[in-house]
């Protein structure tokens, strides 16, 4: 399910895997996030950080009526406060998707996976 977009020169398409990556980027960009993490843990048989090739494993998009909803499935760093991070994580998908694919966002719902200590 991809989004279309009407503009007077027609139709634009955007698929999902490259939502998908706009919001993995955006969302591993923020101070705390180690990395995204699939969405079925069990299914992918994968329990570690995504890569980018993968990150629409970790996202899942759903549109309606020109906006979408959208949910980031990430690690966080452990000792961090996950309700802050999380709130920027969501800041910095809406304004990524707005930016850099004129898509309105209904919401940005994000689910922390796990929590990871850091090295240091």
């Amino acid at each position: 399910m991809a989004v279309k977009i009407k503009t007077k020169d027609g139709l634009i398409d955007i698929s999902n895997g490259v939502i998908a990556t706009v919001v993995g980027n955006a969302a591993t960009s923020n101070y705390g996030v180690v990395g995204m993490a699939s969405k079925n843990v069990i299914r992918d048989g994968f329990d570690g950080i995504l890569n980018r090739a993968n990150y629409k494993r970790g996202v899942v998009v759903k549109s309606e009526n020109n906006q979408i909803t959208v949910d980031v499935y990430i690690i966080v760093g452990y000792g961090l406060k996950i309700s802050e991070v999380s709130r920027n994580v969501q800041d910095s998908v809406k304004f990524n998707l707005k930016n850099q694919l004129g898509i309105d966002t209904k919401a940005v719902n994000v689910i922390v996976q796990s929590v990871k200590v850091l090295d240091e």
